[in-house]
């Protein structure tokens, strides 16, 4: 049987940790982003450090990773629209079954465990589909285009399409009161 090299900066090997329960190992990877990971508004850009601190325990079944992510993603504003950068943590636990046992979604190969997968989608998975600035953020004034401060509070302005309508709630005099109103002359004469 040949085995291949396997080599990257979330490979790591497991040789010493094979079929022997109860053993563990811990690592702490800084690496760079191979690549942008994420879509959208919110994404690590590429080369952007990601700090893993990883342990490698060896169970009946396989290996069992668990791992705490920490990074920064990049963004913007979904509000208003302004540049943003912030931190991101993670944790995630996943099973690396050996092979020829059981089925899982991932497998031990070559006396390795490769997490570069389980990396980036833990931290896709976990980006924010709209990040904001700040919690509060009062976002852009519709008509301006200009960001809203705290103490600014958009003019509503009413769609010229429902003028019409407005025309039709505004108060006018009602002319069929005033004609079944008896003649203030006619009620003396009598």
């Amino acid at each position: 049987m040949v085995r291949k090299h396997v080599s990257g900066p979330f490979v790591l090997p497991v040789r010493d940790l094979i079929r022997k329960p109860g053993e563990m190992r811990e690592f702490d990877l800084s690496v760079p982003a191979p690549e942008k990971w994420g879509e959208g508004v919110a994404f690590i850009p590429a080369s952007g450090t990601v700090d893993v601190a990883v342990r490698l325990e060896s169970v009946h079944e396989g290996i069992l990773v668990s791992a705490d992510v920490d990074t920064t993603y990049e963004g913007v504003c979904s509000r208003c629209l302004t540049d943003l950068t912030h931190p991101l943590e993670v944790e995630f636990q996943e099973l690396f079954g050996y092979s020829g046992d059981e089925a899982t979604d991932f497998q031990v190969q070559d006396d390795h465990v490769d997490l570069e997968n389980l990396v980036r989608d833990a931290i896709v998975l976990s980006l924010p589909f709209q990040p904001v600035c700040q919690p509060d953020c009062p976002g852009l004034d519709p008509v301006t285009g200009e960001k809203l401060t705290e103490n600014t509070v958009p003019e509503t302005q009413i769609d010229p399409r429902w003028n019409a309508l407005a025309a039709l709630t505004a108060p006018t005099p009602d002319h069929d009161d005033e004609a079944a109103r008896p003649d203030a002359d006619d009620t003396e004469k009598s």
